[in-house]
């Protein structure tokens, strides 16, 4: 086996149903197969799902995103889990490209559950030694596993893409003052000026932008607005509004995970200035849902990559939200 390489006789290499076309180029990149898994429906609705290869002694990697239907995809990605813990897998890492649950982090309510913990548990419970995703919500939702985790970042594939762009006149702009601080980081790797939208969550479909925080916003007529996850678009669509009144002639939108529900694509699509809406290949979209507007970009070679460097022992750590190159 050449040095740096997977041997394909120890790992077994596995994907549920949620995006099966990103965990292919991550085995690509590995140069490893991926491995069959054989998933149906009884009669009464329950799964049924059957692991293709042995497992026994072998360190197993599944991969699957809690996208929607999100309660399903976390059903399958623990069934699986549990297979391979009890057909005696050495090592077990659930590679989660988007955890979707990471948005129920706190208490903001009587009554209510922190989900994204919750969830952590159960991943653990079903056989989880070890868990990867990316751009998780909130720096806490890392310190709910009792495994260890690598939260990743989609940086910089986001940067690569954009800096094949014209950037003059550009100013980056954080939909709400929680992501400023990677906002920041994106715009400072890019050479760029920063700002940020006040906003205030009123329902999952609903929110208010009382105004825009940074004097920048008046200097330039593009803005790049960073987030890092898109769902009904209400956010950005509110934000977009206020730059356009505020003189913005351009916008481009970027962001991780790029769910899209209840018609948020299209509806941002829609506003003449958006002419250009990037996201990443976490959540996958089937061809009827995608628009001229949208440009996907791949972080299979960062999950590859990452994965390469833990089977061999090999520090991640620029790989990280929070990486060592951010650190200096």
């Amino acid at each position: 086996m050449e040095p740096g390489k997977l041997d394909p006789g120890e790992v077994r290499f596995f994907c549920g149903s949620s995006n099966q076309p990103l965990a292919s180029q991550i085995a690509e990149y590995l140069g490893v197969p991926l491995d069959p898994t054989h998933i149906s429906n009884f009669s009464n609705s329950n799964l049924y799902i059957q692991l293709g290869a042995s497992v026994r002694g072998r360190r197993v990697y599944i991969v699957q995103s809690l996208s929607p239907p999100a309660d399903e995809h976390l059903m399958e990605l623990m069934m699986m889990l549990d297979i391979a813990r009890g057909a005696s897998a050495r090592e077990i890492h659930a590679i989660i490209p988007y955890f979707s649950y990471a948005r129920s982090d706190k208490k903001d309510a009587p009554r209510i559950s922190i989900t994204a913990r919750l969830v952590a548990d159960l991943l653990q419970t079903a056989g989880a030694t070890h868990a990867m995703s990316m751009m998780l919500h909130s720096p806490q939702v890392h310190g709910f596993f009792s495994i260890p985790v690598d939260p990743l970042s989609s940086r910089p594939v986001l940067e690569q893409y954009f800096r094949n762009k014209d950037l003059s006149d550009t100013v980056v702009v954080a939909v709400d003052m929680g992501h400023a601080k990677s906002a920041a980081r994106f715009a400072k790797n890019l050479g760029l000026p920063v700002a940020a939208g006040n906003k205030e969550r009123v329902s999952d479909t609903e929110v208010r932008i009382s105004g825009i925080v940074g004097d920048h916003v008046r200097d330039c007529q593009r803005a790049l607005l960073y987030d890092d996850e898109i769902a009904t678009g209400g956010s950005v669509y509110e934000i977009s509004r206020m730059l356009i009144q505020a003189g913005i002639k351009e916008i481009w939108v970027a962001c991780t995970h790029g769910v899209f529900t209840k018609g948020g694509l299209d509806r941002l699509a829609a506003v003449p200035q958006i002419t250009e809406i990037i996201a990443t290949d976490t959540v996958h979209l089937p061809e009827h849902r995608l628009h001229p507007k949208l440009h996907t970009v791949s972080v299979a070679r960062i999950f590859g990559e990452a994965i390469r460097r833990n089977y061999l022992r090999r520090s991640i750590g620029d790989l990280f939200v929070f990486g060592e190159k951010e650190a200096e």
